[in-house]
């Protein structure tokens, strides 16, 4: 199989996840689900929930929140596709144990490296948090500043690349 790198990135509820989805269905061969999120309150177990639900059996699903790039490069040769969803969430995980921005630019890099590696197609669900006023405290916008960062290095390295919003995929690259 050939590698290729899908990157699909949108704001918050933009229907990214569902059109990620659409595109690994229509995809031959075994299929492997990262996903970053944790179930840390009643609302983010009910979030999961629900797209373990979506998903179905035709997933293998891995729940990991920070060894992404390990994960990746594990699966690969294992299965055809695998659909990271959510890079942001990964971040913010990142960020809660990572202290320095050079430390996470590097993790980011690994990250990279290990998805345009994977042989197969790996397709990257982020959001898109860059669209809105600057946010008030510096943490916030440490966040949207590295946010958009990491957002850039996966969208150069990507083979395609999807803006979603209001539930309408629009390729940009």
């Amino acid at each position: 199989m050939t590698n290729k790198t899908i990157f699909i990135t949108g704001g918050a509820r933009s229907g990214k996840s569902s059109f990620a989805e659409k595109l690994a269905i229509d995809i031959v061969g075994k299929r492997a689900y990262l996903a970053t999120a944790q179930a840390l309150d009643p609302e983010m177990v009910e979030r999961i929930t629900h797209h373990r639900e979506r998903r179905g059996k035709t997933w293998d699903t891995f729940e990991e929140p920070l060894a992404v790039a390990e994960l990746i490069a594990k699966l690969s040769g294992r299965y055809q596709i695998v659909l990271l969803d959510c890079l942001t969430l990964w971040l913010s995980n990142v960020m809660a144990r990572t202290e320095s921005d050079k430390d996470i630019i590097l993790q980011v890099g690994t990250l990279a490296s290990a998805i345009t590696t994977f042989d197969g197609v790996s397709i990257i669900v982020s959001n898109e948090v860059g669209l809105g006023i600057v946010p008030d405290n510096a943490l916030a916008r440490r966040y949207r500043d590295l946010a958009g960062m990491m957002n850039q290095r996966i969208a150069q390295a990507a083979d395609e690349v999807y803006l979603v919003t209001s539930g309408i995929p629009m390729k940009i690259k």
